[in-house]
């Protein structure tokens, strides 16, 4: 883009003087006889103004002023004409000159229109290079805004899943508190109806329906020793006794207890346990706790309706990943917040610890643990387990042999 003046008239008198003055004065000047030359000529050249006569054979000069001023706006016309009416003025300007010069026109009057024009030109495009730049800042603003809610809605969910997870944790501290008090003081009236009843029982004969009384109390009992014991598992260890565990081996020793139950509600296994899984150092009682309270959760999911029951173990460069999943009845949405919860359970004889003891090992470790699934279309948690190869990968083809890659119960 230049300031160059493109000057479009049929007589070359005209071509000449308005040259002579133009040049005189610094301007670049481009002369075209016909308004299809000067057409070519503007696209080619791309002149600052176009000096355009109104009286133009072939192509009139209305015709190539608004075909200049439609394909190349950054040309500015002033149209030469000999017709001085109002009306003819008007149209001239409706059509989109930015000024008109009458004929005969005088060289001064022509210097200053076509100065005029210039500078009214140069506002007006750096006026519209500002708006292009005042649209291209809102856009960039546009797009921060939009990418800052992003890394706020982000770190807003991050911030909810850090509170419940400390809720959790403060839950089952409490609880801990709790328990060992209470455990404490139920024991200790517990344990002295265990010693009457076994002194009922030595004295009663066996057989009778008053030994069968204390037969019954004393299996009660029991049944609150082992409420209790359950208590003190969901909020702290009883003991610890780190190891190597390999996590195949753990499910595989869990499914055999489960295989008669299995075949009993008609649930179908498959393993998917991917080669050279390495071991983690944790207690082999504690993931056997994970998988058989996730297990049973899901079988008690599919009692009635059978289904299948799916476990996939993997691994990456962090974690050992256990990935439960059945085909049972589902997690109503309303329960996904509180099924971690201690005492909460949906089921008629449940004590509602399972869930919660399968946390509490799971953040011992390190891990993190997170359920998907919907009402009637069966569960699926997903565990994470952190390894470290200083606990050494499996040596050989230890991870399991082809029988247990997919294998199926039933």
């Amino acid at each position: 883009m230049n300031d160059g003046i493109l000057v479009i008239d049929d007589e070359p008198m005209i071509l000449e003087l308005a040259a002579l003055v133009l040049e005189s004065r610094g301007y670049e000047v481009f002369q075209a006889l016909s308004g299809e030359e000067g057409l070519r000529l503007v696209a080619e050249k791309r002149p600052a103004v176009a000096l355009l006569d109104y009286m133009l054979p072939g192509m009139d000069g209305m015709t190539a002023l608004r075909r200049i001023r439609q394909n190349h706006p950054e040309t500015y016309v002033v149209m030469l004409t000999g017709k001085g009416n109002q009306e003819i003025a008007v149209e001239l300007m409706k059509a989109g000159a930015s000024d008109y010069i009458l004929k005969p026109f005088k060289s001064h009057d022509l210097l200053e229109r076509i100065g005029n024009v210039l500078r009214i030109r140069r506002a007006e495009l750096s006026n519209l290079e500002l708006l292009r730049e005042r649209e291209c800042l809102l856009k960039e603003i546009e797009s921060w805004n939009l990418e800052l809610e992003r890394r706020i809605d982000e770190k807003t969910k991050e911030l909810e899943a850090a509170n419940k997870e400390l809720l959790v944790s403060e839950k089952l501290a409490t609880l801990g508190h709790l328990v060992a008090g209470m455990a404490h003081e139920i024991r200790n009236p517990l344990n002295a109806i265990s010693l009457f009843a076994q002194v009922l029982q030595s004295t009663e004969e066996k057989g009778s329906e008053r030994a069968g009384c204390v037969d019954k109390i004393l299996q009660e009992v029991d049944r609150i020793d082992g409420i209790l014991v359950k208590l003190l598992a969901t909020s702290k260890r009883s003991h610890f006794a780190p190891e190597k565990v390999f996590l195949p081996e753990v499910a595989g020793r869990v499914t055999e207890v489960f295989s008669s139950t299995f075949k009993a509600h008609q649930i179908r296994l498959h393993c998917d346990f991917l080669p050279n899984l390495p071991r983690i150092m944790a207690d082999a009682s504690e993931i056997e706790q994970i998988f058989t309270n996730l297990i049973s959760n899901s079988v008690q999911a599919m009692v009635g309706t059978g289904g299948d029951l799916e476990i996939n173990l993997f691994h990456d460069d962090r974690f050992v990943h256990l990935i439960i999943s059945d085909s049972g009845s589902g997690i109503p949405p309303e329960n996904f917040s509180k099924i971690f919860d201690p005492f909460f359970t949906t089921k008629e004889k449940g004590i509602g610890f399972g869930l919660s003891v399968v946390l509490r090992i799971v953040k011992s470790y390190g891990g993190a643990i997170f359920v998907e699934g919907a009402e009637g279309k069966g569960a699926v948690f997903h565990i994470q387990l952190p390894w470290s190869r200083d606990v050494g990968e499996m040596e050989g083809k230890e991870a399991l042999s082809s029988d247990s890659g997919a294998g199926i119960q039933s």
